[in-house]
């Protein structure tokens, strides 16, 4: 019992830290949201590196404190070769959502930097109204791919596509270029229309030629996709040509003259916070948390009292959930799960000793939790959802895996380590819940090989042991095994005093015997 009551108040204080922190997440933004130093007329947000869930946050939130603040143009300074499908498109749909401001993408070209905006950038720089580029930048090849670098099935590539042509027709941008970016079987042709020109799909060309349209005069065939297979990718002269930009705009004061701002402008630069946010929600980071806090779970749960290993495991899994609450993936569904699922594997290994229905749903709710944490979707519909999901269930399995082997090796390996003499018991205690105190005179008729043995003795060197109990197991009590006397537990089950008794196991100073 002092075990259960023990894991309720660790279960109540686990799902207390998180619930403050969740509330602190949430009033940080909020203050974060109110702060105004002033009314910039413009705003710049870079978009560096590869595009990953923590850079959403870090949009969002930027975006909002600097419309907050007055700010009447955002500009996205946009530096990346892309990076994952679903935080791109998050992205997106934020930036279209900005309706009462001016959104400018720009792809720069300084010291350092990548100067491109491929496959995720592109997508980002189409939700802009307008599209600016530094000469010898590059943008486009936004065809979604897996992990492993192998093509997506047809459907994924069709929502990725609807999605871009979406974006280009809002924002009036080319949407043949748009299209060719991200389908390989898009044909692209360079013609001119009313004296300027256009890259035109192959289906747009033939649809004008049907139409007899005198504004039409064929050029040339596009060498950049000369034929389909090809992703299409331009550089900044041509894209300009194409009509994607705007302008070209090498400095950031040709940028602020070709867009007429002369006011103030303010810019976002991640903090030590966003960094840390982004490490924590790697994938390597949280699967040595999830290791962490299982084995610290265990330790806390063994030792009496509340202290270390406790603090430990409550700090691990507050970051693990945490991190990703911060990215808006964790409410308290994942939360209950994970705790309904650390109950669960609790009672299997310190209550009803064994591995059955309760430790295997407990390691199945915990998994499923933890994923669901790293992910914004629960079925997988589309090619890299599925990729996500697998790439996930890795991280968490390799936890779960690396932290049940943590946990057996300390069972088994505890009472012979030094550090963890403060938590492990290794005396066999006289008088249980098996029977009472044997008095004096009892101890005294006892033979005199019939004693308690000393923790220096090797306990696993007795499975197999034939023995006979001398007080009742419920579930432990006294044997005596080849004429020594052990305490011993019963194998999920109760027997009689005078009983015969086998050893089927022993986990650290523990010795789990069963009925013959």
């Amino acid at each position: 019992m002092s075990i259960l009551k023990k894991l309720c108040s660790y279960i109540l204080f686990l799902a207390l830290v998180f619930s403050v922190l969740s509330l602190s997440a949430g009033s940080a933004q909020a203050q974060e949201l109110g702060r105004a130093e002033g009314s910039p007329e413009a705003w710049i947000i870079p978009i560096r590196g590869d595009i990953m869930p923590s850079m959403a946050t870090f949009v969002r939130r930027e975006a909002r404190r600097a419309v907050n603040d007055g700010a009447s143009t955002l500009i996205f300074e946009i530096d990346t070769f892309g990076g994952r499908v679903d935080t791109a498109l998050q992205i997106t749909s934020f930036i279209s959502s900005l309706r009462s401001v001016r959104t400018v993408a720009w792809v720069t070209s300084r010291e350092g930097s990548l100067g491109v905006s491929w496959s995720a950038g592109a997508l980002i720089a189409l939700a802009c109204t307008e599209i600016y580029m530094a000469p010898g930048t590059s943008i486009g090849a936004a065809a979604p791919v897996l992990s492993t670098g192998e093509s997506v099935d047809e459907k994924t590539v069709a929502a990725v596509r609807g999605q871009m042509a979406a974006l280009a027709e809002r924002n009036q941008h080319p949407v043949g270029l748009a299209l060719a970016m991200v389908d390989y079987d898009v044909e692209l042709w360079e013609a001119e229309v009313r004296g300027e020109v256009r890259a035109l799909t192959l289906s747009e060309l033939e649809r004008m030629e049907r139409e007899n349209s005198a504004d039409l005069i064929l050029v040339e065939r596009v060498i950049l996709l000369s034929e389909p297979g090809k992703l299409l990718s331009l550089t900044a002269g041509e894209a300009y040509r194409y009509g994607l930009l705007a302008g070209l705009a090498d400095s950031r004061e040709d940028l602020y003259l070709s867009l007429g701002v002369a006011g103030e402008v303010g810019e976002s630069i991640p903090s030590m916070a966003d960094s840390i946010i982004t490490l924590l929600t790697s994938g390597g980071v949280q699967g040595i948390l999830i290791l962490l806090g299982l084995v610290m779970i265990f330790l806390e749960i063994q030792s009496p009292g509340f202290g270390v290993p406790g603090t430990i495991g409550i700090l691990a899994f507050a970051l693990v959930f945490g991190s990703s609450a911060l990215l808006g993936r964790v409410g308290s569904v994942e939360i209950i799960i994970f705790l309904i699922g650390l109950a669960l594997l609790a009672v299997e290994i310190f209550i009803f000793p064994g591995f059955g229905v309760m430790g295997i749903s407990g390691i199945v709710l915990i998994g499923v939790s933890l994923t669901l944490s790293m992910q914004d979707f629960v079925i997988p519909t589309l090619d890299w959802e599925w990729d996500l999901l697998g790439r996930n269930a890795l991280v968490v399995f390799s936890g779960l895996l690396a932290s049940v082997v943590g946990i057996a090796a300390i069972a088994l390996m505890g009472p012979r380590i030094k550090l963890f003499d403060p938590i492990m018991l290794k005396t066999a205690i006289v008088g249980t819940a098996g029977g009472p105190e044997p008095d004096a005179a009892a101890t005294k008729a006892a033979p005199a090989t019939r004693q308690y043995v000393e923790e220096e003795e090797d306990l696993n060197a007795l499975v197999g042991k034939i023995g006979t109990t001398d007080s009742i197991l419920r579930l432990s009590g006294r044997a005596t095994i080849e004429g020594n006397l052990y305490t011993v537990e019963a194998d999920g089950e109760f027997i009689e005093a005078g009983r015969g008794i086998i050893v089927t196991r022993v986990r650290g100073n523990r010795i789990i015997v069963r009925r013959v």
